[in-house]
């Protein structure tokens, strides 16, 4: 009868209507993912104890109140909670024990995770033009760069990231899912949402690329123009000591900057999603695990006043 095939057609309909996926992190043998476990849980240890000690560092140390280490508080602060969100899940999926996410967490995890990093994206440069500032315009550099500025700019950086990934979110939560339902990741990445949906994934796709030119591309251009102007002003200073003295003022930053968008533009300034999702994850590793570590040994061992700082801190100890 009618009624029975409504029901039959009901049942087909919630049996391939994926409601939860299987999150594969790194196959291999029991060892394998335990050396894994044990790499990823000294890292992640690190990297909180690294950066929570550079924000109680610049806390401690009054001549370190300057808009630079304000905005290198922000970055570190954001580097612990950016990668929370990925290691304590890809440990629990890699010992078999926390393998499935539902559809909602796995939005809710996407979207933290890329806020934060679109976030880190306008730090970045609001950092460069920050340096720009201090390298190119010293003289005014504490009336041009205020600390009101310095507020508005690190809260505009942290909106701004939120904000540019909402629709994205919105798009991707949208979508349907018929099964398969494993991820070939220790993640949930819009890359992997794309290859496992069954429904037309252009207008994700096309946010996605969007979003990436709006954040990435647009930073990093603010970014290397602000780098061109302070390395135009190096080169004009008469004395080897004095270009020394200017460059190490943005060494770390230029080799954190380096880094992260080398990364990222790898994995999200592309116009579809890319077919080796393990190159990915690869790179996805290293941009959530291994760069919030570098981080901060980065700006103590190639900055002079944090160096400084953390001597007296030991002194005071």
């Amino acid at each position: 009868s009618l009624q029975t095939d409504l029901s039959t057609w009901k049942n087909m309909a919630n049996r391939t209507s994926v409601k939860e996926f299987i999150l594969l992190g790194f196959p291999g043998t029991w060892q394998f993912r335990v050396s894994f476990v044990v790499v990823f849980a000294l890292m992640y240890t690190l990297t909180v104890i690294g950066n929570a000690s550079i924000i109680a560092l610049v806390w401690r140390s009054s001549n370190l109140h300057t808009p630079m280490y304000f905005f290198l508080c922000n970055l570190s602060f954001l580097e612990i909670w950016y990668t929370t969100g990925v290691v304590p899940k890809a440990i629990g999926v890699m010992l078999g024990t926390s393998q499935t996410i539902s559809f909602s967490v796995c939005i809710l995890q996407l979207f933290f995770l890329l806020s934060l990093g679109s976030t880190e994206c306008f730090l970045l440069s609001v950092m460069a033009y920050d340096r720009y500032l201090a390298i190119c315009c010293p003289l005014r550099y504490s009336s041009l760069m205020s600390s009101v500025l310095s507020v508005r700019l690190a809260l505009s950086s942290w909106l701004g990231g939120f904000l540019a990934i909402s629709l994205l979110a919105f798009l991707t939560s949208r979508l349907t899912f018929c099964g398969p339902d494993v991820i070939n990741h220790f993640l949930c990445d819009i890359d992997s949402c794309l290859a496992l949906s069954c429904s037309d994934t252009r207008p994700v796709e096309l946010a996605t690329f969007l979003v990436s030119i709006i954040v990435v591309v647009a930073s990093c251009a603010v970014t290397l123009v602000s780098y061109m102007y302070i390395i135009s002003s190096i080169l004009r200073i008469q004395s080897g000591h004095g270009r020394k003295k200017a460059f190490s003022t943005c060494s770390a930053h230029l080799s954190v900057v380096t880094i992260w968008y080398g990364s990222t533009m790898f994995l999200y300034v592309k116009p579809s999603a890319q077919n080796s999702l393990d190159a990915n994850k690869i790179v996805n590793t290293f941009n959530t695990v291994v760069t919030p570590l570098l981080n901060p040994f980065i700006y103590t061992l190639r900055n002079k006043e944090v160096k400084l700082a953390l001597g007296r801190a030991f002194q005071k100890k």
